[in-house]
């Protein structure tokens, strides 16, 4: 199981939600290379990156920090927020993301991640976040009548590589991941899923890496890592135990 220590753009600028509001943004820092580089330096192999103006544009919008960001570390990116297009998805590949999170497009446009699975294979990861149990889009400002486990499903053959499981309520909010909400996804499905949302200690890592035989993959770390409860160097140890 692997750690993704997230970074969100918000302006150019680190920052962190709580429940997905864009009103309640915390900045943490104008360098997001700077806290990549610290991320790599502790040990991530991977990093999460959501550019939150892009998820409420719908195109990529904070393009200049993560450019920087791929030029400044040598980890594997994950990148989320404002890819719609084709074009976009080739575009991230090209410089240098080793996979993009779709996410409103996924439930808009099952065809459209079944396409991009196809022209970019063991690329392309769905983000289904989820409110209640059912997804919501548009920068988390819309619930759909969808539940993520039927979107997790459409998605069983087409090749997508990896779900990313965000429950709103607990994000940014540190009261402990939806695991069980998580494995039950994670279990109806055989695509790799990592936990996100909520993550606030140690223990909640460590408990996340007992379902690791329940098709739990990795987890994602924000606020927690940010408001100093454990370092990313912490985190990646435990893991690995």
């Amino acid at each position: 199981m692997y750690l993704l220590p997230a970074i969100d753009l918000k302006d150019g600028k680190c920052v962190r939600l709580k429940q997905g509001d864009m009103n309640r943004a915390t900045v943490f820092g104008n360098d997001p290379a700077e806290r990549a580089k610290s991320f790599a330096e502790q040990g991530a192999e991977w990093i999460h990156i959501v550019d939150l103006d892009g998820a409420f544009a719908g195109k990529p919008v904070n393009t200049r920090p993560v450019e920087d960001i791929l030029k400044s570390v040598d980890v594997k990116i994950e990148l989320g927020g404002g890819i719609r297009t084709l074009d976009s998805i080739e575009r991230w590949l090209d410089k240098g993301v080793t996979r993009v999170i779709l996410g409103t497009a996924a439930l808009r446009d099952p065809e459209f991640v079944k396409s991009a699975c196809r022209l970019f294979p063991d690329r392309v990861a769905v983000g289904i976040d989820a409110k209640d149990g059912f997804v919501a889009v548009e920068g988390w400002a819309e619930t759909s009548a969808v539940t993520a486990v039927d979107l997790a499903r459409k998605f069983e053959s087409a090749g997508v590589c990896a779900i990313i499981y965000t429950d709103i309520a607990r994000d940014g909010v540190l009261t402990g991941p939806n695991l069980p909400a998580t494995v039950a996804l994670a279990k109806s499905v055989s695509i790799p899923v990592i936990v996100s949302g909520g993550v606030s200690s140690l223990d909640d890592i460590r408990n996340c890496k007992a379902h690791e035989n329940d098709n739990i993959a990795g987890v994602i770390a924000g606020r927690a890592v940010y408001d100093g409860r454990f370092t990313v160097a912490q985190a990646v140890q435990a893991l690995k135990g």
